[in-house]
């Protein structure tokens, strides 16, 4: 599918649009329901630099709910008073967690039950759409254009995975910094072998 930036009535606290592709796509639509959702809750799951924070910060912000991040790690009681408070006042409420429950243990009983009632969606893992698109306006942002030779070259050999894809930004920037020069394929394939992603003379 076509990708496309949320719309303009979505806030950004990061000052960064959120691409769209059949990976993420689903979510925005979930989020663009709310008012349909059977609790004033919702579970957001997915691979970590997957975005799932950001859509969940621009949600929160534009309807006036609250974002509760890295869920597992955060205190059970908070949680279970967080989801009771959306459903008093009717703000909606994103949890963020890596995985839902069984994988999520949660040993709070009433917690446990009310989060099995809440809708859940996850972002799944880029297809090669996003991850061109990423690649495209990460490097742009630092002022690094990519000509289409390079960007298939990417293409063929980055992981298809969230933090593979911002390692690989990453070090095409610091190699094109380093040598104050363009981006090209040579210089690609030094960053990815220095990165341990692909061998020198791949």
């Amino acid at each position: 599918m076509s990708q496309i930036a949320l719309p303009l009535d979505w806030p950004d606290p990061t000052a960064a649009d959120i691409i769209l592709s059949d990976a993420n796509a689903h979510v925005a639509l979930h989020f663009e329901r709310w008012t349909t959702w059977p609790v004033m809750a919702t579970l957001l799951t997915g691979p970590r630099k997957s975005g799932r924070s950001r859509f969940a910060a621009q949600f929160a912000l534009r309807t006036g709910g609250r974002l509760f991040d890295n869920a597992e790690a955060q205190p059970e009681e908070a949680l279970f008073h967080a989801w009771n408070s959306a459903q008093e006042k009717r703000r909606p409420l994103v949890i963020v967690a890596d995985r839902p429950p069984p994988a999520w243990i949660i040993r709070l009983p009433d917690l446990a039950s009310r989060i099995a009632a809440t809708p859940a969606v996850e972002i799944g893992n880029p297809d090669d759409a996003l991850i061109a698109r990423l690649i495209e306006d990460q490097l742009g942002r630092r002022g690094l254009a990519v000509a289409p030779d390079l960007l298939a070259f990417l293409l063929a050999r980055v992981e298809r995975d969230y933090v593979a894809v911002h390692r690989v930004i990453d070090a095409l920037d610091q190699e094109a910094f380093s040598r104050r020069t363009r981006l090209s394929v040579p210089l690609a394939r030094t960053a990815l072998a220095g990165i341990g992603m692909i061998d020198p003379v791949t």
